[in-house]
């Protein structure tokens, strides 16, 4: 999974960058002329892993990986070539989910590129970019189908299609936002629209507005997420940089005293997750403990594919135990005993927590 982390210059994006990738990368440099994406992965906290790490003590553990793409700061007219306009374009469409990190934080030091702290501007802002870099695709589009000299019945469907997202695009809607039967949005899926891709917000607050759960335009913010079906959440990410920076056993006394109930990054990915629809299969033993990613409603020998194609070709049978059984009886053998664990078969739903061993046959 590739997020790409979207907003205006100073709001934080590179922070939370850092803070999702355990990096150090330079702040101020970073927005003061730097035109390269920064990119790096980010490891998925997860409790199940932590657990069977304990009980198998493996050679390896593996957890499941966001990767990040942090490009530099969006500007008014991108979509047009201003500041790093196509660059910051192009970087984006590599992304599976956008996550638009808008500034609700003050800062004298920091200057806003807008002005005043205003999420909602901001929004329309960076929306605005999105939606002028699609019509433009969108329109040219459909000039080349309808001045082709041979213009086929698939055509004119395609042609239909993006004619329903121009008017959309024209009414400040994303494409995303749009509702489109499966056979339309097949018909898109060459094209990587900029608004076409899931979006999460991310409020980026200071410490005094976390511990007040009050920052400016939150109520409009907050109502105009949700009639957009956009997720959204909120963070101090320089707190968050800070607590990492302390030992421990010393995180969670700060975390509770500031009403931090799970780190930025579990929030992030479990939104994320949840949004593109994904679920975490697990596999265990003393060589290796492992997450892997896959979509929801993946059946056992597609799943399988994940590992290795010759596991999915080769496919007999999916011994499988839930993570909570597994952890309520204290090993697998005890799980056996009482009747917890599972053959499937290839057509077997894979579902979130499942630890399975393949059985299968070269």
């Amino acid at each position: 999974m590739k997020i790409g982390l979207i907003g205006l210059p100073s709001v934080g994006k590179t922070s939370l960058y850092n803070l999702l990738t355990g990096s150090n990368i330079e702040i101020t440099g970073f927005s003061k002329g730097k035109i390269e994406a920064n990119q790096g992965i980010a490891k998925i906290p997860d409790e199940r892993i932590e657990f069977l790490n304990g009980m198998y003590e493996p050679k390896k553990t593996t957890y499941a990986t966001i990767e990040v793409i942090d490009v530099p700061g969006l500007v008014r007219g991108s979509s047009k070539g201003q500041g790093v306009g196509n660059q910051f374009l192009d970087n984006i469409r590599k992304a599976d989910v956008l996550v638009h990190v808008l500034r609700a934080f003050e800062n004298d030091n920091v200057i806003h590129d807008e002005g005043g702290i205003d999420p909602m501007r901001d929004i329309e802002t960076v929306n605005l970019e999105l939606l002028f870099a699609d019509l433009g695709v969108i329109e040219n589009r459909i000039e080349r189908i309808h001045s082709s000299k041979k213009v086929t019945k698939e055509n004119l469907e395609e042609a239909e299609v993006l004619k329903k997202c121009k008017e959309g695009l024209e009414n400040g809607l994303l494409i995303h936002n749009l509702d489109l039967s499966e056979e339309e949005n097949e018909q898109l899926k060459n094209f990587g629209f900029l608004s076409e891709k899931p979006m999460i917000y991310v409020v980026n607050l200071d410490e005094n507005q976390l511990m007040e759960n009050e920052y400016p335009t939150k109520e409009a913010l907050m109502d105009f997420a949700q009639g957009v079906n956009t997720p959204l959440i909120q963070l101090s990410i320089k707190t968050e940089l800070e607590i990492n920076e302390l030992e421990p056993e010393d995180r969670s006394v700060f975390m509770e005293d500031l009403g931090i109930t799970e780190s930025g990054i579990d929030k992030l990915s479990k939104t994320a997750y949840d949004y593109l629809g994904l679920v975490s299969f697990l596999t265990v033993g003393p060589d290796e403990v492992r997450a892997w990613p896959i979509k929801k409603n993946t059946p056992a020998r597609k799943a399988a594919g994940k590992i290795h194609s010759d596991i999915e070709k080769g496919f007999i049978r999916a011994e499988v135990c839930k993570f909570r059984h597994l952890k309520e009886f204290g090993s697998m053998a005890k799980a056996k005993e009482k009747g917890l664990v599972t053959l499937e078969g290839k057509e077997y739903i894979v579902e979130d927590g499942d630890i399975i061993n393949f059985r299968f046959n070269v």
